[in-house]
């Protein structure tokens, strides 16, 4: 057994850890997700613009969108899964690598073809930094304290994913929406350089075994199912034989995908975490907040320059609002979680404010008030800053810390693929939406409808006469205020999902922490074992030192079981052994 966990440290000691000690190597881990999402998120004000100058359609400009999140999706389990296996360290600065050269590339597209493409690969990148962070944030810090921190990191995100269409509007506005690619170069190669020098993790080695059939399917099966719900009702009727036969594809990748994964030795997505109460509701909730947070950052774009006539930069500025909500309920929340170790009340009222929010965003239109705009969209992203990394956080506490990696990309999986889906459905529908309106609204006032080309591209206002502008920009008010009524029902669900969390009390260790224990009992019953096996009388000893330690930390209910509740010595003795033994088995 190589298992290096000698940089591990005890509880006192890891009580005594100051705040800088964990900051600094937090420090690179939120520059890198703050770069990966800045990527996807910087170019939302500004892309009704690149659309327009690379002569793309509405369904260009949702799979520019989509093509970024679909590739995280995919990658984002087999990240994960990888994390669980080989060194994490690693792993993330070569998520960053992907990542800075898909986003220079991107930057030099000369098509909408291109763009799509290389989005591909700066998808890929951020999927990896979206399933590390969270997992390296586990294995420095223990459940408890690490809701301060899951705040800070919500906080890097909302900057970034609704300041990323602020900043990008700026940039568009002076230096050209090439730009928006290049500027996440630089934060690429210092997080790089910053998670060199103060990431320090124990190295923990376990034989690889990858996956690959079952990375396959679901990547087929996840691109197959986006790709049908982007086209269908515009490239070919829903119920067409196309259709029928894409759907049919996807549902037949993704059932192949369970039953390998049911069978395989290293899964990417293991089925038995379903078995767990929390991991899979927390998967349930996980994907309104996907299509909220998705969603918003992509639609609110186009309903503040088409609906409003807004400039990218104007756009960017509108959104504060929502950066505020996050901001403020995600940092602030985190802290008391981590004061006072209680956290479902607060992901229940969270939960709430979501759907409060949405069902307000669903009525918005092209004249109503900024004011009211504004509220609306404070009140959502308090929502999702409430719940959006603690469920993160409970998913990380309730699993084994061998599969930490495995368990926190899977939740981010499930966030991003209701993220991708919620883009592709709402794309698809309010394409149809806008056809339909501008097509009656036009029809009202007496005026041809292929005035505006009928080639479904995004129109630039300034150059529309008054009436057809009104037109355009009632049906964009409209359409939009519409497809966010449509993650209302997914709210609602949420709210359920989260109020039937199991309450369990937050843990004091970390996973390093938690692995270096379990090896430590593994040993002491191996060694037992061989001793007892030799007739050596210290066996009982060592046995009789290992039923009288502490059991290894399991969540529990909030307020503890009682001592009844206990298992028995000759119970944990088998229960441990077997448990340990296995894993050891697949330590190199």
């Amino acid at each position: 057994m190589t298992t290096d966990l000698s940089e591990t440290v005890n509880e006192p000691e890891l009580a005594a850890k100051t705040r800088r000690q964990v900051l600094v190597p937090l420090s690179g881990l939120l520059l890198g997700m703050f770069v990966a999402l800045l990527a996807s998120t910087v170019v939302s004000s500004s892309l009704p613009k690149i659309i327009g100058d690379l002569g793309g359609t509405q369904s260009g400009y949702t799979w520019v969108v989509t093509a970024t999140l679909l590739a995280t999706t995919v990658s984002t389990p087999i990240w994960g899964k990888l994390a669980d296996l080989t060194n994490r360290k690693l792993l993330i600065q070569l998520s960053l690598v992907i990542f800075v050269v898909g986003s220079g590339l991107a930057g030099l597209s000369q098509s909408t073809e291109m763009l799509i493409f290389f989005r591909v690969l700066q998808g890929l990148g951020a999927g990896g930094l979206t399933a590390l962070v969270q997992v390296v944030m586990a294995d420095i810090i223990p459940p408890r304290e690490r809701g301060r921190y899951m705040g800070l990191l919500g906080a890097v995100m909302a900057v970034a994913t609704v300041g990323g269409p602020l900043l990008g509007g700026v940039i568009t506005d002076s230096a050209g929406w090439r730009w928006n690619f290049y500027i996440s170069v630089p934060f690429a190669v210092v997080a790089i350089i910053l998670l060199q020098k103060t990431l320090h993790l124990p190295t923990i080695r376990r034989k690889v075994t990858i996956d690959y059939l079952g990375a396959v399917l679901i990547a087929g099966g996840v691109s197959l199912l986006l790709i049908w719900i982007t086209l269908a009702g515009n490239n070919f009727e829903w119920g067409s034989a196309t259709s029928i036969v894409m759907a049919a594809g996807a549902v037949v990748l993704l059932a192949a995908a369970v039953v390998v994964e049911f069978k395989v030795k290293e899964p990417i997505i293991p089925m038995t975490l379903f078995k767990n109460r929390t991991f899979y509701l927390a998967v349930i909730a996980s994907i309104s907040v996907g299509v909220a947070m998705f969603g918003t950052s992509v639609f609110l774009s186009q309903y503040m320059q088409l609906a409003r006539g807004k400039t990218p930069t104007e756009s960017g500025l509108l959104t504060i609002p929502m950066i505020g909500g996050v901001l403020v309920s995600s940092v602030v929340i985190g802290q008391v979680i981590s004061r006072t170790g209680k956290w479902k009340r607060y992901m229940v009222a969270g939960s709430i404010l979501l759907a409060i929010g949405l069902a307000l965003m669903g009525t918005i239109r092209y004249d109503t008030s900024f004011v009211l705009v504004g509220i609306y969209m404070f009140v959502m992203g308090a929502g999702v800053g409430m719940v959006m990394q603690n469920l993160v956080l409970i998913v990380q506490n309730a699993v084994d810390a061998r599969q930490i990696g495995t368990a926190s990309a899977s939740v981010a999986f499930f966030r991003s693929l209701g993220g991708a889906i919620g883009v592709s459905v709402m794309g698809a529908v309010l394409g149809s939406r806008i056809t339909t309106l501008v097509t009656q609204g036009l029809a009202n006032i007496g005026i041809d409808p292929s005035q505006l080309g009928g080639s479904g591209s995004i129109p630039e206002l300034s150059t529309l006469p008054g009436p057809i502008r009104t037109v355009v920009e009632s049906a964009y008010g409209e359409g939009i205020g519409d497809v966010f009524l449509l993650a209302v029902p997914l709210a609602l669900i949420s709210i359920v999902a989260i109020a039937f969390l199991p309450n369990l009390k937050l843990g004091n260790k970390t996973s390093v922490e938690q692995l270096a224990e379990q090896e430590s009992v593994a040993e002491m019953l191996i060694s037992a074992s061989g001793a007892e096996v030799a007739g050596d009388p210290t066996s009982e000893a060592l046995l009789d030192e290992y039923d009288t330690a502490p059991a290894s930390p399991s969540p529990q209910p909030a307020g503890g079981a009682s001592a009844a509740d206990a298992p028995a010595p000759d119970s944990r003795r088998a229960a441990r052994a077997a448990e340990t033994t296995g894993g050891t088995q697949e330590r190199s």
